[in-house]
């Protein structure tokens, strides 16, 4: 073998060993990052960055439970940085992971805040994020259940009200055919569908005002509203039926109150408020309509002096179709609606109902909305203002010529 083919054997042999010995060191930093990675509780600082955005409640924790990152809104579960999870359905979620890889999600019903008595419906969704390490997303949809459960009695409810006068109507109807020879019978029945057509067309109508309340955005003609012409036209569209009743009403408090909103809605939760007094009033007692303007809040109360209300109707008179005298709300035609288009309309012009009730003591409704300055006023401040700005700029113009001059 000549020198120049030794020298070119030995260059060869050196590359394949440099090559190798390169691909070895490779290969043993690439062993050393993926074992640092596999045994490493570092959270990497992009799951970080998320957690610190997130609405939901997340958190990373290690194969111990410990809680190595979490989300500002993972402390409304008892989950804190630095602490084990303790709750025994979240442990389960991890270990389940453990054992089938890749991302498990599932329904719990987990406590909140430490409290037993406050379970929460959560979608819980547990992934690997690496060999050490898990991400749990905990997502409340305890409201979202509520919603829809409200949905599904609405409408369930709604069907069931809906068949009792039309099935009052095809009854009575059958009995006018049965009675075609008795002119008495026939005017009985006749009475008796019309009071039937006329609690459907008003059942109907509540329902079509308390699906508007709840689907539009915003108050489709809102304006400045005055507390007084909405309380005259609520009592005299019940005036009626106070007399009939044998009750009084009476209003006072403040006047020339106004409000932003729409009257006609108004109108009608205050009627509902004063029909519902009159209902459950005795004969000879007083209804009282008063108002009280308080720094930039109106408040509208209207108290009766009826059976009241006990403590367990209190917490759910509000809800639709709830009535607390089922027998006499059947007989006076209440649809068990009024209340709830009341709280509705009040909370769609940003206020508040509040209840006090004592039984056979009566009841008291107060509705508590955002005030505002009487249009008058307004437009004479601006008359007023304008006056000054017309006397400043003659001002200015006198100044002006005496310059000149």
């Amino acid at each position: 073998m000549t020198l120049p083919q030794i020298a070119l054997f030995a260059l060869f042999v050196g590359l394949v060993i440099g090559v190798g010995l390169s691909l070895v060191v490779a290969w043993a930093y690439r062993t050393r990052a993926r074992i640092a990675d596999e045994t490493s509780l570092v959270v990497p600082e992009g799951v970080t960055a998320v957690l610190g955005s997130m609405d939901d409640a997340a958190c990373v924790v290690d194969p111990s439970g410990l809680v190595l990152a979490a989300s500002k809104a993972a402390s409304r579960f008892d989950i804190e940085v630095g602490a084990p999870l303790e709750n025994p359905e979240l442990r389960q979620l991890l270990r389940s992971l453990r054992v089938d890889g890749g991302s498990v999600t599932e329904s719990l019903r987990i406590t909140r805040g430490g409290l037993s008595l406050d379970p929460r419906l959560v979608s819980a969704r547990a992934s690997a994020i690496s060999p050490r390490m898990s991400l749990l997303v905990i997502r409340d949809v305890t409201e979202q259940e509520r919603l829809d459960q409200m949905r599904r009695d609405f409408v369930a409810n709604t069907s069931h009200e809906l068949k009792t006068p039309v099935g009052a109507i095809t009854l009575l109807a059958e009995a006018i055919e049965s009675a075609a020879d008795d002119a008495q019978q026939v005017r009985h029945f006749a009475t008796r569908i019309s009071a039937e057509a006329v609690r459907l067309g008003q059942l109907t109508g509540r329902i079509m005002s308390l699906s508007r309340l709840q689907t539009d955005d915003a108050l489709s003609s809102a304006r400045a509203v005055s507390i007084d012409e909405v309380l005259a036209s609520a009592i005299e569209a019940h005036a009626v039926q106070a007399d009939s009743a044998g009750v009084e009403i009476a209003r006072g408090g403040d006047r020339g109150v106004w409000v932003h909103g729409d009257s006609q809605i108004l109108i009608e939760a205050f009627g509902n408020l004063i029909a519902n007094a009159i209902v459950y009033s005795p004969k000879g007692s007083r209804i009282g309509v008063g108002v009280k303007a308080d720094d930039e809040v109106v408040e509208i109360a209207v108290s009766d002096q009826g059976i009241g209300i006990s403590e367990a109707d209190r917490e759910r008179i509000f809800e639709r179709f709830y009535r607390a005298d089922e027998a006499r709300s059947r007989r006076t035609g209440g649809t068990g609606l009024g209340l709830s288009i009341v709280k509705h309309a009040t909370q769609r012009h940003g206020g508040e109902v509040l209840l006090w009730s004592r039984p056979g003591r009566g009841s008291t409704f107060t509705i508590r909305l955002p005030m505002i300055e009487a249009p008058a006023r307004l437009a004479k401040d601006k008359k007023s203002k304008k006056k000054r700005e017309r006397k400043a700029a003659k001002a200015d113009a006198r100044v002006r010529n005496g310059e000149n001059a």
